[in-house]
């Protein structure tokens, strides 16, 4: 069996860490142009050598955990033990954060030129971290086919008016103090981030939080009827149910491995080898995402104003340094290519990037500033969006 989800048109964005909106709307190039400017090599993937990045992450994670197993549990100071134990599960976590994006490839058709390879290995390593894979893959397809769209976008759709949370809390202290000022309060805030980043991808997984209002494949479902686990869920085509079912088998084995480690260590240890990297790999990836389509000069589009160029261009490129490039794959760095041409491999990104720049000028959009500075602030100070007056059709968000 084997899926096809591979979209591609045209994005832009912006090179200066702001990026400024006016009602004077820029010019879009034609996604063949942009095609034209990158390096045909670039399109090609290379599939020892994808593999040779699986063989290297597998084995780093293998790595990590033989030296849990055999070195943490004979440290005899409970303070020493604990510490070894929080820096494997972020290590841990960074090299799951790397194998899942190795499967994203794979989804994307950017692995190798070989689909049923591609879908075999994204299926295997997604499964490992119990991500349903051809779930994943199809939503997945859909974000990249509606970036930016409001009403049909797959992931981080904003609101339109500040958050249930925050109305209700500003509800009960209407009295003590204004809602502006609790929307920007430091505390609502973190409570808003850990949400977010401890639980956003399960509400996502099970609800299909942050789709767009129009993004379901089947309109009259029940809210219980949109998560990734259900075949027959909104988010899905009929014809989509038997992967979706593949994916959910995935997950089953996986289970079922975690149980039966269980019983031969301790779930304790189970816990601390592979619950707490899991918490870490998420929290990175719904940062990851979070960051490449929220930012306070990037718009969005309703459904009169949106075009595929307009909505690729609503992406941002930002910097992780050492371990954005080489152990996150450059995910980080080169997100707005992605959203351009998603079936350039990973290795070839930064290649593309640098031949796009030119041609795309101040519609490429990156941000250099701290990451996780720009996690707090990004949560901060882009709530919700409202429409832009002088520029119809298009979203901004609130100040």
């Amino acid at each position: 069996m084997s899926t096809v989800t591979q979209i591609e048109v045209p994005t832009v964005r912006a090179r200066s860490v702001h990026l400024k909106l006016t009602a004077e709307e820029p010019t879009l190039p034609d996604i063949n142009t942009i095609r034209k400017a990158i390096p045909p090599h670039c399109f090609k993937p290379s599939t020892w050598r994808s593999l040779s990045y699986v063989v290297r992450d597998l084995l780093m994670a293998g790595a990590l955990t033989y030296a849990a197993i055999t070195f943490i549990p004979s440290v005899s100071s409970p303070a020493y033990r604990t510490l070894l134990w929080v820096g494997y599960g972020f290590l841990q976590g960074l090299v799951g954060v790397g194998i899942w994006i190795l499967a994203h490839e794979c989804g994307h058709g950017a692995f190798s030129l070989h689909r049923r390879l591609n879908d075999f290995v994204g299926w295997v390593l997604h499964s490992a971290l119990l991500v349903p894979f051809f779930s994943w893959k199809f939503s997945h397809a859909r974000h990249h086919r509606f970036t930016g769209h409001m009403q049909k976008d797959m992931a981080f759709v904003p609101k339109t008016s500040p958050s249930y949370f925050v109305r209700s809390l500003g509800g009960a202290l209407a009295s003590f103090i204004d809602l502006e000022m609790l929307e920007d309060a430091p505390l609502v805030n973190l409570i808003r981030l850990l949400g977010q980043q401890l639980g956003g991808w399960q509400v996502y997984m099970l609800l299909n939080a942050t789709a767009g209002d129009d993004s379901l494949q089947n309109k009259d479902a029940k809210w219980w009827r949109l998560s990734h686990f259900d075949p027959f869920s909104g988010v899905f085509r009929p014809q989509e149910a038997l992967y979706v079912l593949i994916s959910d088998l995935g997950l089953a084995l996986v289970a079922a491995g975690l149980y039966f480690a269980s019983q031969a260590l301790d779930w304790q240890t189970v816990f601390l080898l592979y619950g707490v990297p899991y918490f870490w790999v998420n929290h990175w990836l719904v940062a990851i995402t979070y960051l490449h389509h929220t930012h306070q000069d990037i718009p969005h589009y309703d459904g009169a104003k949106w075009s595929f160029v307009a909505g690729a261009l609503a992406t941002v490129d930002r910097d992780f340094g050492f371990i954005g490039r080489h152990v996150f794959h450059g995910i980080i760095d080169t997100h707005v290519v992605h959203h351009l041409f998603s079936r350039i491999p990973f290795y070839y990104a930064e290649e593309a990037t640098k031949a796009i720049k030119p041609l795309l000028g101040d519609l490429y959009h990156s941000d250099e500033r701290s990451f996780m500075g720009q996690l707090w602030e990004t949560s901060n100070s882009c709530q919700y969006v409202e429409s832009d007056p002088s520029n119809p059709g298009v979203m901004k968000w609130a100040q």
